[in-house]
Order: C-alpha cells, then sequence, then structure tokens
C-alpha cells in the first residue's frame, strides 16, 4: 500500500471513529412533552421558604411528567395562541434558549411546540461545568443567548439583558424544583469555548449559565 493509499486509509478510518463515537441530531428523536398540570404544586409562600441549592444528586432519571412541568415552568407558553411565556423577555427578543444535556445526548426546548429537539447524540454533561456532579446529574440545563435576536443593541447592553432574562428562567426553576421536591444549582463555573463547540454553536449564541436538576441523593 502506497503512502497516499495509507493518508486515505486513516483519514476514512478517523472520519468513521468520529461519526461513531460523537453521533449527530439525526440518531436522536424529538422528546413531546405532555400538557403542564395545572391543579398541582404546593403554596407559593411555602416554595419560596424552602427554595435553596443543593450540589448533591441521584441520577435516577426525572419522568416525562416532571420534565413537561420543568420545562413550561421554566420559558413555557402561558398565554394561548401567542408567543407569551412563563417569565418575560426584554423588548420581546426571547433571545435565551434552554438546552438540555442528558444521558442521551443534548436537546433545545422548543416553547411553541412544548417540546424537546435533538441537537446531537452525545453525552456532554461533564462540559457544562468544572463540577464533578454534573457529569451524572441526569439533567444540565444550558442558557444560551442568541444576540442576533436582540436588535441592534451595543454588546454591552446585550451581555446586561442576556444576563437579566436568564435570570428570571434560573428563578422559576429553581421556584418549580422547590415545589416538585427537586435539587437544583445555578451555575457560572463552564468552560464556554469547549462547551460552545460541543454543541455547535453559532458565533452569535453566548452561553450564559447552566443549571444541575434531579433528585436529591438520598
Amino acid at each position: 500500500m502506497n503512502k497516499t493509499r495509507l493518508v486515505i486509509f486513516f483519514s476514512t478510518l478517523c472520519f468513521l471513529f468520529f461519526t461513531v463515537t460523537s453521533g449527530t441530531a439525526a440518531d436522536l428523536k424529538s422528546i413531546q412533552l405532555v400538557k403542564p398540570q395545572m391543579d398541582g404544586g404546593r403554596l407559593l409562600m411555602h416554595v419560596l421558604k424552602e427554595r435553596k441549592s443543593s450540589r448533591d444528586f441521584s441520577e435516577k432519571k426525572l419522568p416525562i411528567r416532571v420534565l413537561s412541568n420543568l420545562f413550561w415552568a421554566a420559558s413555557g407558553i402561558n398565554r394561548i395562541g401567542t408567543s407569551k411565556r412563563t417569565v418575560p423577555s426584554t423588548m420581546n427578543w426571547q433571545e435565551i434558549d434552554i438546552y438540555v444535556a442528558t444521558k442521551e445526548g443534548l436537546y433545545l426546548y422548543d416553547s411553541q411546540q412544548h417540546r424537546l429537539e435533538p441537537i446531537l447524540k452525545q453525552d456532554i454533561r461533564a462540559l457544562t461545568g468544572t463540577q464533578t456532579y454534573v457529569a451524572d446529574a441526569p439533567v444540565n440545563l444550558v442558557y444560551v443567548a442568541d444576540f442576533a435576536r436582540m436588535g441592534n443593541a451595543v454588546r454591552e447592553s446585550k451581555d446586561f439583558y442576556a444576563a437579566v432574562d436568564t435570570g428570571f428562567i434560573v428563578q422559576n426553576v429553581y421556584l418549580y424544583c422547590a415545589s416538585e421536591g427537586l435539587a437544583t444549582i445555578v451555575r457560572a463555573m463552564i468552560d464556554r469555548v469547549p462547551l460552545a463547540q460541543a454543541m455547535q454553536l453559532r458565533p452569535e449564541q453566548r452561553i450564559i449559565l447552566a443549571q444541575t436538576v434531579g433528585y436529591p441523593r438520598r
């Protein structure tokens, strides 16, 4: 086998290895979430009293009902026939996307369809933060701002408002978790460059924060 054929052979092997190990969105299926429950939950004042951060998570998967309620609480449509959500958004830009990293792969929450759309068939949970527990927790939310949706605002304003709008979502998740008996913590310690590359984000997309959600370890 001559040198040219060797180069082609090993290049092909590398391509096949990358394809098999990383996977693509085509290898994942959409997850259709169920209608959120409107008759559940605890009294607001009790939930506020019990809101807290936790770093101790079980590896137990969250059932579809819990995921459905979680994402609707985070940023779901709460007025039928509109795009209005459970959280406010500066200038109604709605620039914050919620990605979810699970053992099965990476998904993006579609609030209009109340569905998780597949992005990547690869477990990237360990990349969503520098803390050890993120690699095994069942759900890591990654909040990504799309600056392309924020008009002609200057960069400083985009940074500020994206952080504010993310904060609204984070608190909704905290309150739902307190009501449901879930553990959660918001995180800023993220190595953003490799995570953005793994998520295949565009240059105008920025990772703001991440938030881990799961059952507390008993």
